[in-house]
């Protein structure tokens, strides 16, 4: 890879060779984008797939116009989450009938870390991040609540590794494929070796590696996990998350949220709750229709690109940003969070600066849109459907000039907004 990126740091008309070259370079016209914008926030939020629009024109005006409830049976609706999770399976190498969409990442967080625990009842430590995503530490807040002398140990507060937080106590192990801050990507197959080696079930949060790179649920033996769909997956704003609930727990793991989608019985209207067989058991209540017909679209797309090419593509556009950082940004403050080794990082680059919420919003105004995360994280995600070599030159290009030009000081790239 070295050497590639050598060429391509020579100039923009190498990376616009390279474009031509690109096996994914035809990708981009799935996507509906603004023009001349260069979209770097995938990690955040997916752009919008152009076959969504058909899908959810044809869900209001015929499914719902038209058929009204009759769309239930007729257009399939009541099977969704299944029928979703079916196209998620493999893409994170599970095999069938062990992943469904439904609810959302947090709701599926509590299911999960619930479940695991009562597989384990007499431990009493979930083991965790400190630099986790707060909805994964808060979720596990509230699942502690609920249980009498429930601890919590984290990595990087309590120790420094899995191994030293690791006893006979410990029940749960949740960790995050891909750190949402700075995109270190976790050896999961060794974590989870060493947590079952003690005895305890390991839960994964994919949020930033679905869709992006390759997955191996149960090569790597992973018993619950979770992920998001608007970000790689481009499913669309707060489109549902799903659940990975591994064959040998499916049929002693209880869903704590016992809502009628997941009964054995749903249209029977029993009084006594009793759970549907297999991984059915952890749908919860009624589902939203329309924005499972979004993101149909987005996980056709990535079902029919190729994962491995992906990978690449990732790897090569964020090396080739942050060797283009290093050599015109050095001297203005800008240090770099990501791992430096390509296999060890997601598909975002986290660059630490100051004034880095300015920054972002004065790259926003050129029409190059990252994202910031408190105190001074300033993230780039690459999804190599839609971005180009090219594009990463040019948003490297505009970073050094609101660095250099100070543009950023501007009192109107220092007003937040309620979502940063």
């Amino acid at each position: 890879m070295r050497t590639h990126i050598n060429n391509l740091l020579e100039s923009r008309t190498a990376c616009e060779q390279e474009d031509i070259a690109d096996p994914l370079y035809h990708w981009q016209d799935e996507f509906q984008l603004p023009q001349d914008l260069i979209y770097l926030d995938g990690n955040s939020l997916g752009p919008l797939p152009k076959r969504a629009l058909k899908y959810l024109e044809q869900a209001i005006q015929k499914e719902w116009a038209e058929d009204l409830i009759t769309s239930w049976n007729r257009a399939g609706w009541w099977n969704l989450p299944e029928t979703l999770g079916e196209f998620i399976a493999p893409l994170i190498g599970a095999a069938s009938g062990q992943v469904i969409v439904s609810d959302s990442t947090s709701l599926n967080i509590y299911k999960a870390v619930h479940a695991a625990l009562r597989l384990r009842p007499e431990r009493t430590v979930i083991v965790s991040e400190a630099d986790s995503f707060p909805t994964d530490l808060y979720i596990m807040e509230g699942v502690a609540s609920t249980r009498q002398n429930m601890q919590r140990r984290l990595l990087g507060t309590d120790g420094n590794s899995l191994a030293e937080l690791l006893d006979d106590q410990v029940a749960v192990v949740s960790l995050s494929h891909v750190n949402y801050r700075t995109g270190e990507l976790l050896p999961i197959a060794e974590l989870v070796k060493q947590t079952h080696a003690a005895g305890a079930l390991f839960v994964l949060d994919t949020c930033h590696s679905a869709g992006i790179l390759p997955v191996e649920l149960d090569r790597w033996g992973v018993d619950f996990a979770v992920g998001c769909t608007y970000k790689y997956l481009n499913g669309g704003p707060g489109s549902p998350a799903f659940i990975y609930v591994a064959k040998q727990h499916q049929q002693e793991a209880v869903n704590p949220l016992s809502g009628w989608w997941g009964h054995a019985r749903p249209f029977a209207f029993e009084e006594n709750y009793q759970a549907a067989e297999g991984i059915l058991r952890f749908r919860t209540g009624t589902q939203p229709i329309l924005a499972f017909r979004g993101l149909q679209a987005g996980l056709e797309i990535a079902q029919e690109a190729d994962i491995h090419q992906v990978r690449i593509k990732s790897q090569r556009l964020t090396q080739l940003f942050i060797e283009l950082v290093k050599m015109r940004c050095g001297n203005f403050g800008i240090t770099l969070q990501s791992p430096t080794d390509p296999e060890k990082r997601g598909s975002q680059v986290a660059l630490h600066c100051l004034n880095g919420f300015a920054v972002i919003q004065a790259l926003s105004a050129r029409k190059i849109i990252a994202d910031f995360r408190a105190p001074g994280t300033m993230r780039f995600g690459f999804a190599p459907l839609y971005l180009r070599y090219t594009d990463v030159w040019d948003a490297a290009e505009a970073l050094f000039e609101v660095l250099e030009t100070e543009e950023w000081r501007k009192e109107c790239f220092q007003q937040k907004a309620a979502v940063t």
